[in-house]
């Protein structure tokens, strides 16, 4: 098979590790690719947000498929696209990318199908949004920029003077461009969090093993929002019966309402979820891969990756079998640039990955790493994701953080606390 990837992260780079593998793999070219990707197949120069080119290059290359890492890509119509020209492609049109293009739209969505989630209150007027803070609302309170912002567009706000700060910020600064012209005022609510992943084709639904992510930069989940600043898979406070309720009130009926609205949706359907005493909510859609999950998801999936992902485009899921997992658990670290969720520095030379023992139990993806005359160097805000399998979650943190340890660049920032077990798990009412 001739696989085209798209995307430059270190969900990409973990999906081309994976699919690389593949014993049906004929030819690997990732679009724009990063260092990591270009071990792994052929790199081209063809940006994600370029439709035309990408779409020439599917063409070109005649790809059997074509795996869409970003979220940004879908939104804005690459699927479509690629489906005129008679291409499979693994990632949903743009109206069905709604779900996570329009957290305005996702949540009505929720509602009209009586899928838990938090309430909200939906802004697009400074004044309005003010009014609310400083009357009718109950805190602590999150704002959230309606659009794509990178997974940095959501502020906890414990009082009316920070959620202010943070609405002004979108609605009058437009901090977040376009993404910030709509904002959600929602219902704060705690509990575990847990990301959940499942393949579909808009009919079968395929649940993948269950992760959770840590998006505060500081240990402690302190600190600002960050894309993820590590991952560990399974989700040790995700019970069996919380599976099957998550999948039962959350999953099937997403499928469900995006079918009834004339949106069939087909890829990776992502629930970012709070686990409450009453049960499951969820916070927002993504619609596709997370990183870091994804990285901690290829680690430990054993079966070939390839013919779940062209089943799902052509709408054959049901004819495959489900997904065997390594059972242990796997642990990913990310390696940040000083500065990071804000203006960090790149270009600075990153040592060490040559004293690493590389193996099936450690890998390292590159997240925003690039080549300088032959040196690597730091290029994002994200720059590796330290991947690591153990029989236990302390073997694999221990393997992790030695590994974390004997890498170093300029500014390096990353959490100590990733994948430390400190709640039980909760089970469904």
């Amino acid at each position: 098979m001739r696989i085209l990837l798209i995307g430059s992260g270190g969900r990409e780079s973990a999906l081309a590790w994976k699919i690389s593998q593949s014993p049906l793999l004929e030819r690997l070219v990732v679009a724009p690719g990063n260092p990591g990707t270009e071990a792994l197949g052929e790199n081209v120069s063809v940006s994600a947000s370029d439709l035309d080119g990408l779409v020439d290059l599917a063409s070109e290359m005649e790809a059997d498929l074509v795996v869409v890492g970003p979220e940004t890509p879908l939104v804005n119509g690459l699927a479509d696209r690629l489906f005129s020209k008679g291409i499979p492609v693994f990632g949903p049109r743009a109206e069905a990318a709604e779900l996570e293009g329009s957290k305005v739209w996702c949540k009505e969505l929720l509602e009209r199908h009586r899928i838990p989630t938090p309430s909200c209150r939906v802004f697009s007027e400074l004044n309005s949004a003010l009014s609310y803070l400083d009357g009718g609302a109950v805190f602590p309170l999150v704002i959230k920029a309606s659009g794509l912002a990178a997974g940095k567009g959501v502020v906890i706000c414990p009082d009316a003077s920070t959620a202010a700060v943070a609405v002004r910020r979108m609605l009058e600064t437009m901090e977040f461009g376009d993404a910030g012209g709509t904002i959600l005022a929602e219902e704060f609510i705690s509990g575990p969090e847990a990301s959940v992943f499942a393949l579909t084709d808009g009919r079968t639904l395929v649940p993948l093993e269950t992760c959770q992510d840590h998006k505060a930069l500081l240990e402690g989940n302190k600190g600002p929002n960050t894309g993820g600043m590590g991952a560990v898979s399974p989700n040790s406070k995700v019970g069996d019966r919380m599976r099957d309720n998550i999948e039962r009130q959350v999953l099937l009926p997403t499928l469900h309402g995006m079918n009834c609205e004339g949106r069939p949706f087909q890829g990776i359907l992502f629930a970012g979820l709070i686990l409450t005493v009453a049960g499951p909510k969820v916070l927002e859609y993504n619609v596709r891969f997370g990183d870091p999950e994804c990285q901690v998801l290829m680690m430990r999936m054993q079966s070939d990756i390839l013919p779940l992902l062209l089943a799902a485009a052509k709408g054959e899921l049901e004819e495959c079998d489900a997904p065997e997992w390594d059972p242990r658990p796997c642990v990913t670290v990310i390696l940040a640039s000083e500065g990071y969720p804000s203006a960090y520095p790149t270009g600075l030379p990153i040592q060490g990955l040559e004293n690493l023992e590389i193996g099936s139990d450690l890998q390292v993806f590159h997240c925003g790493t690039a080549l300088e005359n032959g040196q690597l160097v730091t290029a994002g805000g994200r720059v590796l994701a330290v991947t690591a399998m153990g029989e236990d979650i302390g073997e694999a943190r221990s393997l992790a953080y030695a590994a974390v340890d004997k890498i170093d660049f300029q500014g390096k920032v990353f959490r100590r606390d990733i994948g430390k077990v400190t709640e039980e798990a909760v089970e469904a009412p």
